[in-house]
């Protein structure tokens, strides 16, 4: 299951559970529309690969399967 990680790991922005502006690679490094398409490329900085949009949990799923409370940065 996702973690759905609550911040981009770049500019530590707010990145919600039900976001449409959070991205991750299959490792789930998190990181904001803004940096992943300006300053990465759409590529993980720490793996290499492809950045698309994280799925978003359903809001009936996330009280049984909260998203992470734990910030990467």
């Amino acid at each position: 299951m996702l973690e759905l990680r609550p911040n981009c790991e770049r500019c530590d922005c707010d990145l919600p559970a039900a976001s449409v502006d959070a991205l991750i690679c299959s490792f789930e490094c998190t990181f904001c529309r803004a940096c992943a398409e300006q300053a990465l490329a759409l590529r993980c900085p720490n793996c290499g690969g492809e950045l698309v949009r994280r799925p978003i949990r359903p809001a009936e799923k996330l009280e049984r399967f909260p998203a992470s409370t734990q910030r990467v940065h």
